[in-house]
């Protein structure tokens, strides 16, 4: 079945911004709600996305736009949010209670094709057992989608580059600003994955009939320390500086300062307990998703070239 129309729940961000330009070449009809209409105007040239500005708590809204679709893609999720017990209220509402209220508006709309995002690094039944509030409650998401008696496939994808990134960007940032970088769970193994790759993955497993209750790893090519990633970021920038590596306990310490520090959080303690566990995959990305890993290197010295002058810019301002 080819699916026409698609709702793309958390399509203005930097992966939902690629699946719906992708969606888009393809001729098919994209929906994307925002709260904030000036979030989404980046997507307004593309001809067949319809941006509507709309709020997905409300039961009644979120049924309405479901009834439009004949496939939904969900990719809301959230870093941050308050402890709590088992993840904390903010967990509950974007990786559970979301996913679960979306399955519902599904179910009852009689759309069956549904696409999650999930994260690498979440293990079926690990709601009590993995260690961080993150990982348990993007766990419990995914059991209401498993559950749900849908056409459902879930990616669970590494962390993600590519321009505009919160990854790369951001040590490349901070490396033009600090003179050494104090790094916590510096020997923590990612397995980055480009915006591209994932948008690609979603986009081809759509009507793919295989591809209904299947669960996809997304990761790329090589496994780097979080380290070597700092250090990468800060090559391809101009602006490498040393890393010391901290002990555990002051790796929690540095978490809870910049958990807490005024502006956009940085690092949380819940952060801290993900990296914990590895951020690898157990295998490379599926065949049958027709996806051939970008390495690091092939994207990022481009558009973190570009930095220096930026954050020369952003350092003047900053001094006025």
């Amino acid at each position: 079945m080819i699916h026409a129309r698609i709702l793309l729940v958390g399509g203005t961000g930097f992966i939902g911004s690629q699946i719906a330009s992708r969606l888009a070449a393809m001729n098919r009809e994209v929906v994307v709600p925002t709260r904030r209409f000036e979030r989404a105007r980046h997507l307004l040239p593309l001809p067949t996305v319809d941006v509507v500005e709309a709020d997905l708590r409300d039961d009644a809204t979120l049924a309405a736009l479901v009834a439009r679709a004949d496939a939904v893609v969900n990719l809301a999720g959230i870093l941050h949010g308050r402890k709590g017990s088992p993840w904390g209220p903010e967990f509950e509402e974007a990786h559970v209670r979301l996913p679960a209220r979306i399955a519902s508006a599904c179910a009852a709309a009689g759309v069956r094709r549904l696409l999650h995002m999930s994260a690498l690094g979440v293990q079926e039944g690990g709601e009590q057992s993995l260690p961080s509030m993150y990982l348990r409650s993007k766990t419990a998401g995914e059991r209401v989608v498993r559950e749900s008696g849908l056409d459902w496939t879930i990616f669970r994808p590494s962390v993600v580059f590519g321009p505009g990134d919160r990854l790369l960007n951001l040590f490349a940032q901070l490396q033009a600003w600090l003179p050494v970088i104090a790094l916590g769970r510096a020997e923590a193994r990612f397995q980055p994955v480009f915006v591209g790759d994932v948008a690609r993955a979603f986009v081809n497993a759509l009507d793919l009939p295989q591809a209904t209750g299947t669960c996809y790893e997304l990761a790329g090519p090589d496994v780097y320390t979080l380290r070597e990633l700092v250090a990468l970021a800060g090559s391809y920038s101009g602006y490498r500086r040393p890393i010391i590596g901290l002990p555990d306990a002051l790796g929690r310490l540095q978490a809870a300062v910049l958990e807490f520090a005024p502006g956009p959080t940085l690092m949380s303690r819940d952060n801290f307990d993900t990296m914990s566990i590895d951020n690898v995959a157990g295998s490379p990305i599926a065949e049958a998703l027709d996806i051939v890993p970008t390495p690091i290197g092939a994207v990022a010295p481009g558009y973190l070239r570009r930095a220096p002058a930026r954050f020369a810019e952003e350092r003047t301002r900053a001094r006025r």
